[in-house]
């Protein structure tokens, strides 16, 4: 799938698509009701099956902190998106200038001009340009202006189950894990690579693999049983997700420990599905208990995956 960063990379040889337009935070099931149809249009058109996502999202610029987590970064969307058969992965920086353009701005200049969309499929309450004027029904009056045909998410979805994900990030934050799965139609996952960290868990036998999370909010925190996915393989563990206040963390981090595991995974890019919540993130009042707590949680996520108890190895 090709990734078109910013609309300043869109070339001569890019027009002419099917579109659609959105956050596709999670990419769960909703949407991927709507790309499978947007792909099997784009194979009936003969043109390439194009998705626009905006970099910040857009509440994300105009809320900072307090916009929705996110369930997937850029990085996890275009792996998500490349297995549904997407073509083309369009990247706009989203900012003040780009928000203040006009409604016909956006249509003409990115919409026919640039990308000559051919069919488009966005939600019916999608809002765009200087003070969010343009709405759906001005786009579909541009489609028959145009020549391309406008088609809302909602009519397009294969199921009548209501996914979003809002839905999943509230049962992210009640520890339904499995419900979050059953909307997503995959475990929940955080992906990064590996960093040095402080090592201190090796100090009390208990090495972790440190995955700095570039997220402004985090939609999870605590200490979860996890499979670590890498190279084709899963690897099972215990993970903390949070600040580690007990060593007076200021940033969020996840730390895996992986059983009966070793090897290398410093500069690697690991994927880390989360399979069942052990506890919250708690702050102890010695690093001895700290330990303890910690060995308390191995031994119930081995328990978990079914795995003979065992003394930690190094990694």
């Amino acid at each position: 799938m090709e990734l078109i960063r910013g609309i300043h990379n869109i070339k001569p040889w890019h027009r002419g698509c099917v579109l659609t337009i959105g956050n596709f935070d999670g990419v769960h099931l909703g949407h991927q009701a709507v790309l499978s149809r947007l792909v099997e249009q784009a194979r009936r058109l003969k043109v390439p099956a194009c998705v626009m996502v905006f970099e910040p999202q857009p509440q994300e610029l105009f809320t900072g902190a307090e916009a929705p987590p996110r369930l997937t970064r850029l990085r996890e969307k275009y792996q998500q998106l490349a297995r549904l058969g997407i073509d083309r992965l369009l990247c706009v920086r989203f900012n003040a200038d780009f928000a203040a353009q006009s409604p016909d701005e956006f249509i003409r200049g990115l919409l026919v001009d640039k990308l000559g969309v051919r069919f488009l499929v966005v939600g019916d309450d999608f809002r765009f340009g200087q003070n969010r004027g343009g709405d759906f029904e001005l786009l579909t009056r541009a489609g028959k202006a145009f020549d391309f045909e406008v088609v809302s998410t909602q009519s397009w979805r294969m199921n009548s189950r209501r996914v979003s994900s809002t839905l999943i990030r509230e049962a992210l934050a009640a520890d339904r894990l499995d419900d979050a799965a059953n909307m997503l139609g995959r475990p929940f996952a955080l992906c990064g690579r590996v960093a040095h960290g402080a090592k201190l868990g090796r100090t009390i036998g208990f090495p972790t693999a440190n995955v700095a999370l570039k997220r402004q909010v985090i939609p999870v925190s605590g200490v979860y049983v996890v499979e670590l996915l890498l190279n084709g393989r899963r690897y099972p563990g215990v993970a903390n997700i949070g600040d580690k206040p007990t060593v007076c963390g200021t940033r969020a981090l996840l730390e895996v420990h992986l059983f009966d595991f070793s090897g290398d995974l410093y500069g690697k890019q690991v994927e880390v599905e989360l399979r069942h919540k052990l506890r919250n993130e708690q702050k102890f009042a010695s690093f001895a208990l700290l330990k303890e707590q910690i060995q308390r949680d191995a031994a119930e996520a081995r328990q978990w995956f079914g795995l003979a108890s065992s003394e930690p190895n190094g990694m």
